[in-house]
């Protein structure tokens, strides 16, 4: 090899050399720029504002170990002071994503419940208390807060109404404790319903994102992109005897009730004024209606939005918010995605022909709920107070106790007596007269309704049929 080749190949091989050892010079290389993909390039954008969660919970467990001892004795206490539970403390783990400069973070109410105590992990950088702002486990959302010195990076809420089945999304979370860990895949489906609840009276959203990007446990609140490192939806679930298959919630029901969980604490339930019943085929035959199956306007209450927005009793919901309802249950969890002051628009079937109207959703009037209890339940409640656990001695501090009995009425008949506390209706929590309220209307779209009511230390699960 003469001299002149010699010195060019060294050339080449210091060039090469200097590449290997050097980032910027490696990625200034003819060709590699290519690696930089759309992926790279949106979890470059969206990683920073993406959290680790840790939470310490009160799990309830059997207590094997009965702190009574005797058998008889045990049986005692039970009558007198009820079934005494056992807590053992866990840790979950679970994923958060900023949405606001200032700290704020959005995850899964199912990841900081009944926490203790909740700590986030910032991206390369260091953990944090945090403490709980809102929750709403009607939706599985929860926002929390850190305190922070500077601006944080942050995600602002995209949207999900556009998206297309087969458009590839990543996934960004804590799985197993793993920090940051990166999945790819597509939009598998769109709209899909999960069945099952989570307990304490939660109703899954109908409108789950399906996709095959692996989302496993710790994903939970994490986020859900497009190509362009937007966030599209809030990681949430997965089937625990499938492989490849997770669920999301769109960000559009995300972005109706973020704001009422900053400024409310809690999710502003809305009133529409009407009552939605299942339209069944012999019905539809009979109002000429083109499909077998609906929802229809069964009553239309005065006063009420519906009736302002034009709504009459015997009209068929085509739509509602722009997606459509082919039944009661459909409508529901449509409507749980809305708060208080949103303007609806909604697509009718009337006497043949489709017509539009827009709702403006209304909170439910405290007097609508008292005339539903008396009429319907045949019961008054109210708070309790000093003076009720004074008067009726009660060993309840939540829930709503009951002031009077209906004679004759659906509660009397059942055994319900003054100073029965209400916990639950239909399997939501009515710790105060809004929760109370916001359960009562709702049950009164259903032909029958459950109560949990505690007397003294017991609880019963009791069903009426007005």
């Amino acid at each position: 090899m003469s001299r002149p080749a010699r010195l060019l190949a060294a050339a080449l091989l210091l060039a090469a050399g200097t590449a290997a050892g050097n980032p910027q010079a490696r990625a200034a290389a003819p060709g590699r720029d290519g690696r930089r993909t759309p992926i790279v390039q949106a979890i470059e954008r969206a990683a920073p504002a993406v959290v680790n969660i840790s939470a310490l919970q009160l799990r309830e467990v059997a207590n094997p170990f009965s702190p009574y001892r005797n058998p008889l004795a045990e049986e005692f206490f039970r009558e007198f002071f009820g079934r005494v539970p056992s807590y053992r403390p866990e840790r979950s783990l679970g994923s958060g994503v900023i949405i606001r400069p200032d700290g704020y973070i959005l995850t899964n109410e199912h990841v900081v419940a009944r926490a203790s105590e909740i700590r986030v992990s910032l991206a390369g950088r260091e953990t944090l208390p945090a403490r709980l702002v809102g929750a709403d486990p009607e939706n599985d959302l929860a926002v929390i807060k850190i305190g922070v010195r500077e601006p944080l990076p942050h995600l602002p809420l995209g949207r999900s109404d556009d998206l297309m089945i087969g458009e590839t999304v990543i996934a960004i979370g804590n799985p197993f404790g793993l920090t940051h860990t990166v999945t790819t895949g597509v939009v598998s489906a769109l709209g899909r319903a999960l069945d099952g609840g989570r307990g304490r009276g939660a109703r899954h959203p109908a409108d789950f994102i399906q996709t095959d990007a692996s989302i496993n446990p710790g994903n939970s609140g994490g986020p859900l992109l497009n190509l362009y490192g937007e966030l599209i939806g809030i990681n949430t679930a997965i089937f625990s005897n499938a492989q490849g298959i997770g669920f999301a919630i769109p960000i559009d029901r995300a972005h109706r009730i973020v704001s009422d969980l900053i400024l409310f604490g809690k999710v502003r339930r809305s009133w529409v004024g009407m009552v939605v019943r299942d339209l069944v085929p012999r019905a539809a035959s009979q109002l000429g209606f083109p499909r077998p199956r609906g929802a229809i306007a069964a009553e239309v209450l005065a006063g009420g939005p519906a009736q302002q927005a034009g709504i009459r009793p015997g009209d068929v919901l085509l739509s509602f918010g722009g997606r459509e309802i082919g039944s009661r249950e459909d409508y529901l969890n449509e409507l749980a995605g809305y708060t208080v002051g949103s303007k609806v628009p909604l697509k009718l079937w009337r006497q043949g022909r489709a017509t539009d109207a827009q709702v403006t959703l209304a909170p439910v009037p405290a007097s609508l709920a008292e005339e539903i209890a008396w009429s319907w339940l045949g019961l008054r409640a109210g708070p309790i107070g000093a003076g009720e656990v004074q008067r009726f001695r009660l060993a309840a501090r939540k829930g709503m106790v009951i002031t009077q009995v209906l004679p004759g009425g659906p509660a009397e008949n059942i055994g319900i007596r003054p100073g029965d506390v209400i916990r639950q209706v239909n399997a939501q929590d009515t710790p105060d007269a809004d929760a109370f309220r916001e359960a009562l209307v709702r049950a009164r779209e259903l032909p029958r309704v459950q109560l949990l009511v505690q007397r003294r230390q017991q609880g019963y699960n009791v069903t009426l049929e007005p």
